[in-house]
Order: C-alpha cells, then structure tokens, then sequence
C-alpha cells in the first residue's frame, strides 16, 4: 500500500456554533465496501464515551461523484463499493469542556483524536498525514501538539505553525491532541529534551517562569529515576517534545495522559501569580497533577497491562491492574514533588494524611478490593452516585496506599537494599522502553507477585493477596511508624454530626450522600433530601447548619425537616460524635 495513504484535514470553521470540519481521504477503499469509525472509548477514561453521538453530517465522495455511507453500528459507518481515492466530509459538534474530548470557541480550539478521525478498517496500521488549517475568524492562533510536524511534505508545518503533520499509524494519531490559540506559553529542557507549558484561559499575571523551574525539577527527577545512566526522556520514541496543555477555569482539576503530552485542567486560583511569594496548597496540588500525568509517560503509557497492548477501542477493555497503572502512580506523584525538592517534608506528610484519610473515610472499601475497583472502572468507578462512598474503592487512593506498602515491606526485608524504585525500573526495562519500537507486550493479569520478587527478592505475594485481591486496610499506621512517622486520628470540628455529606447549590443543602450506619441512616434521611431546619431553625447553607450542631452532643435528638422531591418531611434523629477521620501524620523525633 501506498505510504501516508491516509490524509486528513481539520478546521474550527464555526468556533460561534463549536464545530470542526473534517475531511479523510483514503487512497484504496477496501474493494467491498470501506468500513469506518470512532473509538468508543479514549485511552486513560475508562468508560464508553460515544464519540460518534457528535458527528452531525457525513458525505462520501469518489471521483468527485457522490457514494452512499450509512451507519453500520454505534460507532461505524460503511461506505459503498468505489475507486480510490475516497473521501469523507464530516462535521463534528465539539462543546466537551473536559480532558477527554473537543472544545471550540472563538478564544480557542481543542481536540482529542479520539473524538474527531475516523478509523479506516483494516488500515489501522497505515502512516497519516494531517493537515491542521486555522480557523476563518483569527490569523494570529498557533498550534501547539506533540504530533510530529511532516517534515519531508512540501505542505509541512513549521513549529507551532498550521500545516501538514504526521503519524506512523492511527494509534499515534490519537494519542497526541492538540491545542489552537493564543495561549501562554513557557518552555524548559529537562536532560536535553524540550517540554513547552501551554495555559489556556483569562489567568491575569500568570507566573511563567516560577511553574517552568518547578516543573524542570519534576520531569528531570522522573528521567533520572526510569533512565538513571542515559537520562534520555521517553518521549522521544515517538515526538521531539513534551506539550503540558492546561486548560485554565475557575475550578477544573484533571488530566489525561498522553505518549508525550498532556491534557490539563486547573482552577486559576490554583496558580501562582507574579509577586505570590506563597502559592498556597492549590499549587502544591497542581504541581502533583503535573508530576501524576508525566509518570504516566512511562507507567501505563509505555508499561502497560496486556489486555492495552493493543487497545481494543470498539469496546470496554476489563483488567484488574489499574491499582498499579493508576495506584501506583499516585503514589509516586506526591513522592517526586519531594524528590525534586519542589516541597518539603511537611508538605508531603499533609498530602500523604490527606490520601489516608480518603481512604479511611470510604466503608467501600469493605466491599471492593483494589483488584475488583480495576476490573469495575467501566460500570461503577465512572459512574459514581450519592451511594458509591459507600460502595466502591478508588483503585487511585488505596492503590497508592498498597504501593506505600509494597514499598516500606521491601525495604524491610531486604534490609534496605531494595525498594520499590527497583520494581518500577524493572517494569520500564521489559515492557516500556521498546513499547513504540517494536516490541509491544504487555504485563499479564498475575505477574505482579513474580516481577517484585524478581527485582528485589521479596516475596510480597500474601501482601498483594491480602491488600489488593482482598479488601484487608493496609496497616499504614505501623509501616509508617517503622520509618519514624507517628500516625494520628482527628474529628473535624463540632460535637455532633448527622455523618452525611452535603452540598450546597441555588440555595439550598443538600444530603450528598448518607454515610451507612451513621446517625442520617439511622433515621431514615436520603441522600438527595434538601435540608430545611433542624429543630425549628432554618438551614441556609453548610455553614448555618455546622452553628445549629454546636448547640447539641453526641446522644442529643434532633428533628430534621426536609424537602423530599416536593414534600415535606419530619425525621428524629439521634446525632454522633464526630468520627475521627482526619489522618495527622507527624515525624518522630
């Protein structure tokens, strides 16, 4: 087949109603009729997300004569029997302010492969060009991806510049978004390799530089933990440079990895300002979105669990690993913010007791293991209601928790020699080095026991047993306490509780989520129910109803009204101490 027989274009031509215009050439059509698709699913987001629901027209052409398309499936379309070349014209509707999709105004364009190119059936492994074209309403937007410019093509885009791109397969070709606009932008090298910072949004006074030096000492210390020899950044199997793309709102927070890139969201409160000198725990959580999705570049990216190599993009793809890929990962997050010196001790302990205390918080976790919370993303992580807290396990939270143990028992059985560190470059040197260069394997399902041991003698088996296939809590307090960090149980303010989550939202409170066992439960309050008055006094928001319960103890009875749907309802309820389930953790000595 013809080299580069895929083409596409795309263009924001109506940033007013967010839309793209895409056009697929494909040089040889299947001779029976071309199939083609979307993926169902993006890559990092377990959970089927019916891309095609946004593709609003679709036109086929041959020999500039028009050929039938239909749809064929949820995600397909089949085109009639025709010579090459074929042609696609579509539009797709592009207003999914998130990681995950495509957003189009007039201030900016963003876009994941994943929601805007077509797959050409049996062509998956064919090279692309694209063409990125600018948008009709400004000549001053920029492109920024980490989707290699096509060098050798007379139409070839220059860095930043619109024109033609390349990919190897349709694989790469969705796994590098891109960002178009007037951004701000800031640029570091870290080891030699080039990482350009992209912010997207009104942030007044942003400080540039202060976010560059804290982010070089991340990425520099990641490098040098998978690469200590070559120090030779991952990405460059498949781009000459790393893109952070931050979308700036008043209050995102989130990230979806790449194979050298990013997309971010951050609240600009979260920033730091010129003249800040203190940019608060906002930051500190930003620099931790940051050093999370980095990792990722080699861990689940590159180290991957077999049932990802390949992803099979039509349909849900079950494993029971994301406590590694994703646990494991949050992990290290925090960890390298204090490796790279970018927060002190104190800090990371603050963290440490905040992941803690959200796992603690959770009677989920009596219910799902880590392993379970893995295989369940698709039907319940990511589709959570005012009753998951209740039910499920984050396989983010409690499988940092299990990695923090994993390695503090390594490090005691092998008497310090050994640590997790050495599991991890084990991982990145059998299955993520050559990911991208020809030896795509991934890890099997039961390996993780057997890879431990072979990196650091320690057989951790019956730990991985009890805390990740079983729902044993991971004894941290004692872990912790043998590294010389005493652990302490503190309740939130106040002498009773109802032990329910609220939210507040038009002026009203609601009960979020009604812990089980708890005093709301008892009584018979629901989670959706608007809180009214607690003996005969109005609740107007959180805060009211944190002053109503100073005036009670544990042991006092109360009467709630509230609004159920749009009737009026009494319960009694006997209210609880306070739970101690804030986690203090403190350096002995």
């Amino acid at each position: 087949m013809k080299k580069e027989s895929i083409l596409y274009s795309v263009t924001p031509f109506d940033p007013a109603g967010h839309r793209l215009k895409v056009r697929l050439t494909i040089q040889d059509p299947a001779p029976n009729g071309q199939e083609v698709s979307l993926p169902a699913w993006i890559p990092g987001s377990y959970l089927i997300r019916d891309f095609s629901r946004q593709v609003e027209t679709m036109e086929a052409y041959s020999g500039g004569k028009p050929v039938a398309v239909a749809k064929s499936g949820s995600h397909t379309w089949l085109c009639a029997p025709c010579p090459g070349p074929l042609v696609l014209e579509y539009g797709v509707y592009a207003w999914d302010l998130s990681v995950r999709g495509a957003h189009v105004d007039e201030s900016h364009a963003f876009f994941n492969g994943t929601s805007v190119f077509l797959c050409v059936a049996g062509q998956e492994r064919e090279p692309c060009l694209v063409e990125i074209c600018p948008p009709p309403h400004a000549d001053d937007w920029k492109v920024y991806t980490s989707l290699p410019e096509a060098g050798h093509h007379p139409q070839a885009a220059q860095r930043h510049g619109f024109g033609m791109y390349a990919a190897a397969d349709y694989d790469a070709l969705i796994d590098h978004p891109v960002e178009m606009g007037t951004p701000q932008v800031v640029r570091f090298e870290a080891h030699g390799a080039v990482h350009e910072m992209v912010f997207t949004g009104v942030i007044p006074k942003l400080d540039l530089e202060r976010i560059a030096s804290d982010a070089h000492e991340i990425c520099a210390a990641q490098i040098e933990f998978f690469e200590p020899q070559s120090r030779q950044a991952p990405f460059l199997d498949s781009s000459d440079r790393y893109v952070f793309m931050t979308m700036v709102t008043g209050d995102g927070h989130g990230g979806l990895e790449h194979r050298a890139s990013t997309a971010l969201m951050a609240s600009r409160h979260d920033l730091p300002v010129l003249g800040q000198p203190d940019a608060g725990e906002g930051y500190q959580s930003f620099l931790g979105l940051v050093s999370h999705e980095y990792f990722h570049t080699w861990n689940v990216k590159r180290i991957k669990p077999a049932r990802f190599a390949p992803y099979d993009l039509s349909r849900e793809s079950h494993t029971r690993l994301l406590w590694v890929f994703e646990g494991f990962t949050s992990y290290y997050d925090d960890l390298m913010l204090l490796r790279a010196g970018v927060i002190e001790e104190a800090d990371y302990l603050r963290l440490l007791g905040k992941t803690i205390s959200n796992v603690h918080r959770s009677a989920g976790r009596y219910k799902q293991s880590v392993a379970e919370s893995s295989f369940d993303a698709w039907t319940r992580y990511y589709k959570q209601d005012e009753n998951s807290p209740n039910a499920l396990v984050s396989y983010y939270t409690k499988g940092s928790l299990v990695a923090l143990g994993l390695d503090i028992v390594i490090r005691q059985e092998s008497k310090g020699a050994r640590s997790l560190d050495d599991v991890m470059r084990l991982l990145w040197q059998r299955y993520g080095r050559d990911f991208y260069r020809g030896a795509a394997r991934g890890m099997a399902e039961d390996a993780m026991p057997a890879l431990v041991r072979e990196a650091t003698g320690v057989d951790v088996s019956g730990f991985i047993a009890r805390h990740a296939y079983a729902r044993d809590d991971v004894p941290v307090e004692a872990l912790l306490a043998s590294q010389g960090v005493a652990l302490a149980w503190k309740p939130p303010p106040g002498s009773a509780s109802l032990d329910a989550r609220l939210r507040s939202s038009h002026g009203e409170t609601q009960l979020a989520t009604v812990y089980e066992g708890g005093a709301a439960h008892a009584a018979g309050l629901s989670a959706g129910d608007v809180l009214v008055a607690v003996n005969g006094l109005r609740v107007t928001d959180n805060t009211s109803l944190e002053r109503l319960l100073r005036s009670y103890q544990a042991g006092d009875v109360v009467t709630v009204f509230v609004f159920r749907r749009d009737e009026l309802r009494g319960f009694d309820v006997m209210l609880n101490a306070p739970a101690a389930t804030e986690c203090v953790l403190e350096r002995k000595g």
